[in-house]
């Protein structure tokens, strides 16, 4: 039996407001499908439904914890909570997010770097189109890519939101802290 496709799957949204702006979280029965960052939650709530046809807004006890733990991993992410995540995506999406996910807090690597560490050396754009596909914004830590050359690179949800998110996680992880 195929699984359903993202789209297919019946999702419900909470949305909140985080210091990087409008967040919204899309819940599917099994977990999380999408963390989504944006300027307003209108915009945000349109990008949902062209994703996840037939997602409606939900205002629950349930959904408040997951907002909160979403939160709680912009906010300190060096201290991110055990999420419930419904990863879907190819099988060299999922590799290159799993790599993502080994990242320590406070580091970076390049897109190059991420391609060597899957054993793909050649696949440099692929890893850098999957990383563009996450759906998963700051718990799939694709703001921790860099380019070759130190610099930041395009960021789905703003290259401004991945300054500010490497900013925040060397704040966490310095002794002063």
């Amino acid at each position: 039996m195929k699984p359903a496709s993202p789209a297919a799957m019946p999702a419900r949204l909470v949305t909140g407001r985080s210091a990087l702006g409008a967040v919204l979280v899309a819940m599917g029965d099994e977990g999380i499908v999408a963390i989504m960052l944006g300027d307003n939650p209108e915009s945000l709530h349109h990008a949902a439904l062209a994703s996840f046809p037939g997602a409606r807004p939900v205002h629950d006890r349930m959904a408040d914890r997951t907002l909160a733990a979403v939160l709680a991993c912009i906010d300190t992410p060096w201290r991110s909570p055990d999420l419930k995540l419904h990863i879907q995506g190819t099988p060299f999406q999922q590799q290159v997010w799993q790599a993502l996910r080994a990242i320590p807090c406070g580091s970076t690597v390049t897109y190059t770097e991420l391609a060597a560490r899957i054993g793909r050396p050649g696949a440099v754009r692929a890893v850098a189109g999957a990383c563009a596909a996450n759906r998963l914004a700051v718990v799939i830590p694709c703001h921790r890519v860099i380019r070759s050359d130190g610099s930041l690179s395009g960021y789905r949800w703003g290259v401004g939101r991945k300054q500010w998110l490497l900013e925040r996680e060397r704040a966490g992880m310095s002794p002063d802290r």
